[in-house]
């Protein structure tokens, strides 16, 4: 692991900190700083001619300054002539934006793809994308990992599991997601049937499958962001007659009114890792976070070492 040389943004340095930890490996030096007009600086202070080098930095919010960083440290590392530079990016930022769903909108998850790429990244390393397609808009190979071993693990130690749950999935779009934390932690599905209607507003309606009453019930998704859908889901089933309600998700982004819709809505507990930093501010009593350090850990050094990553998952 000598060649291997890790360093951290200032995106999620705790992340960073605890990656190094499982690998034993101290976190490789740099400065990170702004100019006082506003632009970023970035030194390395460590040699890295001809070493593999990992970036980890999320596009969280603020998302521009955090992609801008990721960009700067990236070309960094290329004109000091790293050998292999490998883009950790447990939460990928514009995500949403992946498709044209109106006329004379961009598709600003290709244009991201393409700046990393551009900016000299060789591979890319992330945890689930908004979209599993993003991963073709990178012309750089992607190994793309996914939390629900780690969610699903913490369930299943609370005695979460078996026919005392209902797995429920608070879209159409999550039914793939719902349905294998379901084969894992065992019980039944149920879907909520969700419309949007507006950017910012989804109403839902009515509860598929199930049944619901009774039922610990369990919501999956891959973020939670303004949470407007999942705690409308929360709340057709807690009318549904659910025992207990917890919300998982991979990204705790909580923007806009999120906390105040996650703290009004009828939830026993919100569980969320630690892909994103979650402010003080943002820390709620119900709140429980998890790390995905070990699984990006196994994840970097599998790469470092030529090995399998679908392994990884298999072997969990």
């Amino acid at each position: 692991m000598r060649e291997l040389k890790i360093f951290s943004g200032r995106g999620n340095y705790e992340l960073s900190t605890k990656i190094c930890k499982h690998l034993h490996l101290e976190p490789a030096a740099i400065t990170l700083g702004k100019f006082p007009d506003g632009e970023n600086f970035c030194k390395l202070d460590e040699d890295v001619r001809g070493r593999d080098v990992f970036l980890v930095q999320p596009t969280a919010p603020p998302v521009n300054d955090n992609l801008m960083e990721l960009l700067i440290m990236i070309d960094c590392c290329k004109r000091a002539s790293a050998e292999r530079i490998t883009a950790v990016i447990p939460y990928y930022g514009y995500a949403r934006q992946d498709r044209k769903d109106e006329g004379r909108v961009p598709i600003t998850a290709k244009l991201a793809a393409n700046l990393v790429t551009r900016a000299g990244a060789d591979r890319v390393l992330t945890m689930d994308l908004h979209a599993a397609q993003i991963q073709g808009f990178f012309d750089v190979p992607v190994d793309h990992l996914y939390a629900a071993p780690v969610l699903n693990e913490h369930f299943s130690d609370l005695g979460m599991e078996g026919d005392d749950i209902v797995v429920v999935s608070p879209d159409e779009g999550s039914i793939k997601r719902a349905l294998g934390h379901s084969k894992r932690l065992g019980g039944t599905l149920a879907i909520v049937d969700k419309r949007r209607t507006s950017a910012l507003e989804v109403r839902q309606s009515t509860i598929i499958g199930g049944p619901v009453e009774g039922k610990i019930a369990l919501l999956f998704d891959d973020m939670i962001s303004t949470a407007g859908s999942i705690c409308g889901a929360a709340r057709l089933v807690h009318e549904a007659g659910a025992r207990e309600i917890h919300i998982a998700a991979t990204h705790g982004v909580m923007c806009g009114p999120a906390i105040d819709k996650l703290r009004d809505a009828p939830i026993n507990s919100i569980v969320v890792t630690d892909s994103i930093p979650i402010p003080k501010e943002k820390q709620l009593p119900n709140l429980v976070e998890l790390t995905v350090a070990p699984l990006l850990a196994e994840a970097i050094k599998r790469i470092h070492h030529d090995q399998s990553i679908s392994e990884l998952f298999r072997e969990r």
